[in-house]
């Protein structure tokens, strides 16, 4: 028996093929396959792409497959890719869940009785997300609400606010900062006016605000104050989103593991620093820890269970109150 999984991102998307004790034994991997950002005949090419590459070794079509993507678990969105792995050959035995799950699952596992356990994830990556599952099996989430409606903390938002700056700065507008000439650096420019056709013109724009993280993080390092501030900040929003999860699902007193996840965590020790110390004050008896594991190993995990029986996707906690 084989299983798929594959974790969608907003800039990479990975599927792994796994034999039925979980190892993995193909790979495919691609660029991003956001819905929001990439629509969908470019998800369905980069999936198809990946998918073959992964399976390309395969004996047989797998016996199930998991999709972590973000936004999924809304309505609209879960019915556009449930259609796209249709037409990819996958109609039965596929889930399709929030990415978040999947790291979720990659670093707490599953135990026996294919629910997930108990924890909370925070990813900062080119978006951002917090998501959590109680001890009933419950789920909230907060964020995740893409780049023009929030992602606060994620590696676009930073990037965003760092090009803010450096307008202001040049315009006289606000302070002086080094994130304008480490910003110029960066896209290999020599006036601050020449961002505007680098941002707006190309079709990696988002792409190439969220990789300007890194830049603000050697910026603050470099003890840049409006940097620092930048930094600062994000790392309030993404507690913020973590002790809105906990709190709703009535976990602040609980032991949990808190697992830190995407791009701007690997790139920011000191984000990923900053976000450990406030946790201590949401949840002072949660454990902090970056995930290491490929998040789409978490999908090979509920595909195995999926394979096995079913798994128990956790519903969300607000399903059951009735807006207000």
């Amino acid at each position: 028996m084989h299983v798929l999984g594959i974790d969608a991102g907003g800039s990479k998307t990975v599927a792994l093929l796994a034999d039925g004790e979980g190892r993995v034994v193909g790979e495919g991997r691609g660029g991003g396959a956001n819905l929001q950002a990439h629509g969908e005949l470019e998800v369905e090419k980069v999936l198809h792409a990946v998918i073959d590459q992964a399976v390309a070794t395969a004996p047989a079509s797998p016996a199930a497959v998991c999709l972590g993507m973000a936004g999924v678990d809304r309505e609209g969105d879960g019915r556009v890719i449930a259609g796209i792995m249709r037409r990819l050959g996958f109609r039965d035995r596929t889930l399709i869940v929030n990415d978040a799950l999947i790291a979720l699952v990659a670093g707490v596992g599953i135990p026996a009785g294919a629910g997930v356990s108990q924890g909370v994830v925070l990813i900062s990556g080119t978006g951002s997300i917090a998501y959590g599952v109680n001890q009933r099996g419950e789920a909230a989430r907060a964020g995740g609400w893409g780049s023009a409606l929030g992602d606060e903390g994620s590696g676009y938002w930073i990037g965003r606010r760092a090009l803010e700056a450096v307008a202001r700065d040049t315009d006289g507008r606000g302070p002086r900062t080094g994130l304008t000439a480490l910003v110029l650096a960066h896209f290999a420019l020599t006036r601050a006016e020449q961002l505007v056709p680098e941002i707006y013109d190309h079709a990696q724009g988002k792409r190439a605000i969220a990789s300007l993280g890194a830049t603000v993080e050697r910026a603050r390092a470099d003890g840049d104050a409006v940097a620092t501030e930048i930094m600062r900040t994000a790392a309030d929003e993404l507690a913020l989103a973590a002790a809105s999860v906990i709190r709703r699902l009535d976990m602040r007193g609980e032991p949990f593991p808190v697992l830190l996840s995407g791009g701007m965590i690997r790139q920011a020790q000191w984000l990923a620093d900053a976000v450990t110390a406030r946790m201590a004050e949401v949840a002072p008896r949660c454990t902090v820890a970056v995930l290491h594991e490929e998040p789409a190993i978490g999908a090979v995990r509920l595909a195995l269970a999926e394979a096995r029986g079913g798994v128990r996707v956790p519903p969300y906690l607000d399903a059951f109150r009735p807006a207000t």
